[in-house]
């Protein structure tokens, strides 16, 4: 195997550069799963760490990510084409962000449902004549496990003396959701008036979130067809890149410099077309109408 001579490197810092400008357009037409935070880490970071919600999701991101340095650089060694690792370096985190197609969805619709469950069972606890701090508190040992650690956050923060207000909107913006801040809102206007009628209105936000799960995951269900599309697709490419890794000969009119930039703008094109189906698979991004809380003003 011939090392790359000053051409081909001159080809692999091409195919770099292409590369990374189509994940930075990809991202800009994808965008993000969790909005950006105020004063964040910086890009690097954020790379690194990814936007998992836990640390178990996390580990996982940056084991891909390692796992992308070390087979790039072996299929180049095995190919003697440095394009071919980038592209199986691009493949090893962009395949299952692409099969992975509708499971955020699904952990949404999960999570709606169990808002509404746990909207019930509070207005069960309030109806006894408990304030709505302590209803709130006898709820953590019967929260549903979708949310079950934002609640007992949420209870967590009342009992360290969190303003209800302040206590309510982080949890609000944990869920992230609509069918929450329309829960959050009316406790909020509880904690204000102190009205009589609070089991009524969350027993009506219930019965909406019960009827929000079952439209979504009938729109879940349409969209079976280009998720369906995607996975096809994302397979096919991975069964001709391992074709090609075994049998020298095909690859061969690619080892040239000429042949190695063909690639890179065949799988910039490819990649691009995967990420535009994937998208159109996705649903948009529920519009909420509570504002994050103010940390400073939490504990005054």
């Amino acid at each position: 195997m011939n090392l790359p001579s000053n051409i081909e490197l001159i080809a692999v810092l091409s195919g770099i550069a292409c590369v990374t400008g189509l994940v930075l357009v990809v991202v800009a037409f994808v965008g993000t799963s969790r909005p950006a935070r105020p004063g964040g880490s910086s890009v690097l970071r954020r790379f690194w760490v990814g936007n998992g919600t836990s640390a178990r999701e996390r580990r996982a991101h940056q084991t891909l990510l390692v796992g992308a340095v070390v087979l790039g650089a072996v299929a180049f060694l095995l190919t003697g084409l440095p394009v071919v690792g980038l592209l199986v370096a691009v493949a090893v985190p962009g395949v299952p962000w692409l099969l992975g197609t509708g499971r955020a969805e699904r952990r949404a619709i999960n999570r709606i449902e169990a808002i509404g469950e746990w909207t019930r069972r509070l207005k069960d606890v309030s109806g006894t004549g408990q304030g709505l701090q302590q209803a709130i508190i006898g709820t953590v040992s019967t929260a549903p496990e979708q949310v079950d650690e934002e609640v007992r956050l949420l209870a967590a923060r009342l009992a360290a003396g969190w303003q209800g207000r302040a206590a309510l909107l982080a949890f609000a913006e944990e869920i992230g959701d609509p069918v929450c801040d329309q829960v959050v809102a009316a406790l909020i206007l509880h904690l204000t008036d102190r009205g009589e009628r609070l089991g009524d209105v969350l027993g009506a936000i219930a019965s909406a979130a019960a009827a929000e799960v079952v439209t979504r995951r009938e729109v879940e269900a349409k969209r079976a067809q280009p998720r369906f599309a995607v996975r096809f697709l994302t397979g096919m490419t991975l069964l001709v890149l391992a074709y090609g890794l075994v049998n020298p000969d095909y690859m061969e009119p690619y080892g040239t410099p000429d042949g190695q930039l063909v690639m890179v703008l065949l799988g910039a094109a490819f990649v691009a077309l995967l990420a535009w189906v994937r998208s159109m698979s996705l649903p948009p991004r529920p519009a909420r109408f509570l504002a994050p809380p103010d940390r400073e003003e939490a504990l005054r």
